[in-house]
């Protein structure tokens, strides 16, 4: 029992000397969605907050607490993922004593969700059981669908950088549903009881089927980010302040976003990053690692333009533009004058600019304009002589 915050601080000091402990990559307290037909498999797992390479005092007061409750708290594996109990509640709510009082806005949030779970309504209908202890210690391949819930959010809230995370084995571990707004439903258990729910006109309206949910179900975007259709952006996406994603063809995959202030009206696959300041126009597509980049994931530099249902493959520098219509693939063959060549060596000194050049060959080239020539269908590419610049009033 921790009276002061000296002793909560010498009593994580012990626990952190002991030789189980190890600080964990991310942990967090998830409520979690059971299957209506077959209540041990997690439908889903919801997290008021995570921790991600932070807050290490917590985490091993966590730890701790589950050992005292009788868990079996195995850190050499690469992840955990523990029942929560009273007893458990109670070890941490003894611990985060001192820090009680004050644990308000952005103080103590980790105080905050043991406070919060420690004083639920008695008819809130919520048990033990809907609630997991998740730590992960080593970033392999998601072991459990509260693990792979909790690599998500790391990405969708920022904490972990695009394409940082090994997120092997995300599709093998979540389990496809149906939606009803943030409730996933066992498709099972929508066949089991079809005729009654149509006979007495209580069967859902779902809302989609799939094993991600929607990136607005578990995340709040900052203020100046607008998203105008839930469908368009997963969990699992990562969508930096300002970022604008309007509705039509645009949509962003899990792994993949903005890294500032981007207008969205295309398709930004997954692992796929756009630069700020730039605008992915009306069904532009930038392809993924799912779909046809041969593993290779694809960036979009800062301030550049993808004109409308134009498509590329390969990665685009800054201060680009791609023509409306116009596909650069890793393989395109793309001409250019020798006065392009020249204009293009003038800003990219370091890198080796040729009168023929395939897609590939423009990595981290910067001011390019990729057109189309209308009389022999060739691609060629010329020095952009526009500025690519947003609307500050729309971002």
């Amino acid at each position: 029992m921790a009276y002061t915050k000296e002793e909560f601080k010498t009593l994580v000091n012990d626990i952190q000397a002991q030789d189980w402990y190890r600080n964990p990559i991310g942990f967090g307290i998830a409520k979690v969605d059971r299957g209506q037909l077959d209540s041990s498999k997690i439908l889903q797992a919801t997290y008021p907050l995570i921790n991600w390479n932070e807050n290490f005092g917590s985490a091993a007061i966590l730890l701790d607490a589950l050992k005292k409750a009788g868990q079996n708290v195995d850190t050499t594996a690469s992840e955990l993922v523990c029942d929560m109990s009273d007893e458990f509640l109670a070890n941490c709510v003894e611990a985060f004593r001192p820090y009680i009082p004050e644990a308000k806005g952005e103080d103590h949030k980790n105080v905050q969700v043991i406070s919060a779970l420690s004083s639920l309504p008695i008819d809130s209908g919520l048990t033990a059981d809907d609630y997991k202890v998740v730590f992960i210690f080593d970033d392999e391949n998601a072991q459990s669908v509260e693990a792979a819930y909790l690599k998500l959010y790391a990405l969708s809230t920022g904490k972990a950088a695009l394409r940082s995370l090994n997120l092997n084995g995300i599709f093998g571990q979540l389990h496809n549903c149906a939606w009803v707004g943030n409730q996933p439903i066992e498709l099972d258990w929508l066949r089991a009881n079809e005729i009654t729910l149509k006979l007495s006109g209580k069967y859902p309206a779902i809302d989609m089927v799939d094993k991600f949910p929607r990136f607005l179900s578990h995340v709040i975007p900052a203020d100046n980010t607008r998203i105008l259709e839930t469908s368009k952006v997963r969990m699992g996406a990562q969508l930096a302040a300002g970022t604008t994603v309007m509705p039509g063809a645009a949509y962003i995959n899990f792994n993949a976003g903005t890294e500032g202030a981007v207008m969205v009206e295309g398709r930004i696959s997954s692992s796929a990053i756009v630069g700020a300041g730039s605008d992915v126009g009306g069904g532009a597509s930038i392809l993924g690692v799912l779909s046809g980049t041969d593993g290779v994931p694809v960036s979009i530099g800062e301030n550049t333009l993808l004109g409308a249902n134009s498509c590329t493959g390969t990665a685009i520098g800054d201060s680009c533009i791609l023509d409306a219509g116009v596909t650069i693939l890793p393989g395109t063959k793309i001409t250019l004058s020798e006065k392009a060549v020249e204009a293009l060596k003038e800003i990219n000194p370091e890198k080796e600019i040729k009168t023929l050049m395939r897609g590939m060959d423009f990595l981290g080239v910067n001011g390019v304009h990729f057109r189309q020539n209308s009389v022999n269908g060739q691609i060629v590419a010329m020095r952009s002589t526009r500025e690519v610049k947003l609307n500050a009033d729309l971002h």
